[in-house]
């Protein structure tokens, strides 16, 4: 090995060890791995420039702008309320539709608001009908998180993926191209949930309050979720123009007229000067955090390309991996994903991932798409831990949940997923 490949590796090794640690800010550790990259040699201070003007991080950062600016004037709170309605009219089958509704709006807007605002309406709703909330806060988060993965710009995660398969010389994925198999395994998904989740849920509803590490941030508690938590009045002018530049920002990136991260910037500095939201609150609503742990994040995940260390790691792989097949090439990926993501955050494995998918699919002379969009699925199913995810440790907190509560539902809802896309994906993205 080349001393850049020890050191790539090194790095690599410490700043995953960190991560699972979790006694550290991810963003601080994936930002002080860039540096020591930097300052090795390993990584020129270019390749770091164009880490953090990435068009995932631009589009990123547009995006939270955009979707605090929505919040801003109220209208995802008066929408989660008039939900509430639906809930009084139609009893338990109304909250299920409250959740399904707030996983399709997971699939454009951020997932962390619309659970913050949903998850104390849910809970309140339940317990009014004698239900214990227990039975849907988690299904709220879950929901919210495979909704997320219905579009491009629904989490990061799909963002990221995208961004760095480009680097690797695949065509970009279009605004909607992966919405059909992400459809069917949060439907899979879903249908578990309301079948045998709840009633899981709802068998140790009485077993107590919730115990477990609340202290422990781990990687899912990214930003300022006070941020986002405030339901604000209703201001019916700027939520329809706020509307309308979202709406056309999604238009413009679907029908190909510019890239997602050239429409969102449009869409957030045309907000600023039409005074929809002001610079201030477009600043604050920008989630740096988020931001600079996806760059730093990317410049180790550069490190381990430009090193060969993806490449070689992908030739221990093949070996072994060959005789099987690209289908089950793709069941190991994902599943390697999927464990993976329960322990780093999903931009790390998102980063770490997908330059072995690429080199992967071209070892076995097949496609890479089917391996890139199982690891943009399997990358945001943290299902297993209340740390994995956000939204996870923000019901884990407003439900009162166990550890265990995540786990006895979490793993059969990975497993679920992952027969799901592994037998899905192929369908529609042939190798």
């Amino acid at each position: 090995m080349s001393f850049d490949q020890i050191a790539a590796l090194v790095v690599l090794v410490a700043v995953v060890g960190v991560l699972i640690h979790g006694k550290v800010r991810s963003d601080v550790a994936a930002l002080s791995a860039a540096a020591a990259l930097l300052l090795l040699g390993v990584i020129r201070p270019v390749e770091v420039q164009g880490a953090f003007a990435s068009p995932a991080v631009i589009a990123l950062a547009c995006l939270f702008v955009i979707a605090y600016a929505i919040e801003l004037t109220g209208l995802m709170g008066l929408l989660i309320r008039q939900a509430t309605v639906l809930c009084a009219k139609l009893g338990k089958l109304g909250l299920w539709l409250v959740i399904i509704l707030c996983g399709g709006a997971s699939a454009f807007l951020n997932n962390t608001p619309i659970v913050v605002l949903a998850a104390p309406v849910v809970r309140d709703v339940a317990s009014s009908m004698n239900l214990s909330p227990k039975r849907f806060l988690i299904p709220l988060s879950y929901i919210a998180i495979m909704g997320g993965a219905c579009t491009l710009i629904g989490t990061s995660t799909n963002l990221l993926v995208n961004d760095m398969a480009r680097n690797a010389g695949q065509p970009v994925f279009g605004m909607f191209e992966i919405t059909p198999v992400a459809l069917i395994i949060a439907a899979v998904g879903g249908a578990y949930l309301f079948f045998f989740g709840s009633r899981l849920l709802a068998n140790g509803a009485d077993d107590g309050e919730g115990h477990g590490p609340h202290e422990q941030t781990g990687d899912g508690m990214l930003g300022d979720l006070e941020l986002f938590a405030v339901d604000r009045p209703f201001r019916a002018r700027q939520a329809m123009v706020a509307m309308g530049v979202f709406v056309a920002v999604i238009a413009a990136a679907a029908l190909g007229i510019a890239p997602i991260a050239a429409s969102a910037f449009a869409g957030a500095v045309i907000l600023i000067l039409m005074r929809i939201i002001t610079p201030e609150e477009a600043y604050a609503g920008l989630r740096p955090e988020v931001l600079l742990l996806i760059a730093g994040m990317v410049v180790v995940g550069l490190a381990i390309e430009v090193t060969g260390l993806a490449a070689a790691g992908t030739e221990l792989l093949i070996d072994f991996i060959r005789p099987l097949g690209p289908w089950a090439a793709l069941a190991i990926l994902y599943g390697v994903t999927l464990f993976a993501t329960e322990l780093l955050s999903n931009a790390a494995v998102a980063v770490l991932i997908t330059p072995v998918a690429v080199a992967l699919a071209e070892s076995l002379g097949v496609e890479p798409r089917p391996f890139l969009i199982g690891v943009m699925m399997a990358a945001s199913a943290a299902f297993a831990t209340p740390f994995g995810y956000q939204t996870n440790v923000l019901v884990f907190q407003v439900g009162k949940y166990k550890y265990m509560d995540f786990v006895k539902v979490g793993v059969p809802l990975n497993l679920v997923t992952w027969i799901a896309g592994v037998a899905t994906i192929p369908l529609f993205f042939p190798f």
